[in-house]
């Protein structure tokens, strides 16, 4: 009896320790982002902005006046960054300049607040730990957080990083792009009214774009029923252009696009709640033989779809 008393205590005492040394995020849906139990102080100081967050050496003019943004942006303040692309500077993005930020929702201050936590190089890496907490789902290892430690040789920092800012359109029409309306440089609305991209939306209810309002509740219960986007003067199922830079509204990629810095392992959009990883806005759930990460990238990239390539009823899976 005894053996199995002392049994039973090492198996509860092992649980124990498991759990308390489990992932350091924990379960709130803030997820790497709790910052160790720190919250959303680690990026928004509610008092004194980089100052209240210890970062003594700041010079900011506009010190935590925006988003009271914790971490210390001087570094960043009139830098010019080159994305990925067809050549070295086909993407390139000028943060805002000292004194110069009017919103915390324009997109070159969202890239800017971004990296000044994930770029790692010329910013404070603080309690980064350079590397996702989660583990790459079938490959193994984690990915890199501080971006411009990552850089290519021979490139400059974010030669290796998806391209972000008013020149990464997404459009409509073409061999990448869906057969939806608007798009591109301009102010007009994305629509997926196309046969290809109305349907994909079905086959990917956990897509960013189905956001769709009004009489008929979310663009794919819509579309099942006959009531597609433009019939019966449903203007509400239009969509809201991407971003908006330096205060003109475009069709374009801003960090926030991708990812919903807010919530690591749920995405929620008008059609269902889903599970995700890394803060991507969709369901996007690796596994051996799933398709839900190449459906993320079909959010923009229509022409590499199941349904562009005449297969209209592949699952998400």
């Amino acid at each position: 009896m005894r053996k199995t008393s002392l049994l039973i205590l090492m198996v509860l005492v092992a649980a124990v320790v498991a759990v308390a040394s489990g992932p350091p995020y924990g379960a709130d849906v803030l997820g790497a982002h709790n910052g160790y139990g720190r919250g959303c102080v680690m990026c928004h100081a509610p008092h004194s902005g980089a100052l209240g967050n210890g970062k003594s050496s700041t010079t900011d003019p506009q010190n935590g006046m925006y988003a009271l943004w914790g971490q210390d942006l001087t570094p960043l303040f009139s830098k010019t960054f080159y994305f990925s692309g067809d050549g070295q500077n086909t993407y390139a993005v000028t943060l805002p300049a000292s004194g110069s930020i009017t919103s915390a929702h324009d997109a070159n201050t969202v890239i800017l607040m971004c990296l000044s936590c994930h770029d790692g190089v010329l910013t404070t890496v603080g309690m980064m730990q350079g590397q996702t907490v989660e583990t790459l789902p079938i490959v193994g290892g984690n990915a890199p957080t501080l971006l411009a430690k990552a850089a290519p040789s021979g490139g400059s920092a974010y030669n290796n990083d998806h391209p972000v800012g008013g020149l990464a359109n997404v459009s409509c029409g073409g061999g990448y792009n869906w057969d939806c309306a608007g798009g591109g440089n301009t102010n007009t609305p994305i629509t997926m009214t196309g046969g290809n991209s109305a349907q994909f939306l079905i086959n990917y209810p956990g897509s960013f774009w189905n956001n769709w309002s009004g009489v008929y509740g979310n663009y794919a219960a819509a579309f099942a029923a006959g009531n597609v986007c433009g019939s019966h003067s449903n203007a509400s199922c239009v969509s809201n252009p991407l971003s908006s830079f330096n205060g003109t509204t475009v069709n374009a990629v801003s960090c926030t696009t991708c990812h919903d810095q807010h919530s690591m392992t749920r995405y929620t959009n008008s059609v269902n709640t889903f599970t995700t990883m890394f803060f991507i806005r969709g369901q996007y759930t690796p596994n051996t033989g799933g398709n839900s990460v190449a459906q993320f990238c079909r959010n923009c990239h229509g022409g590499e779809s199941n349904e562009a390539h005449g297969l209209a009823h592949v699952p998400t899976i």
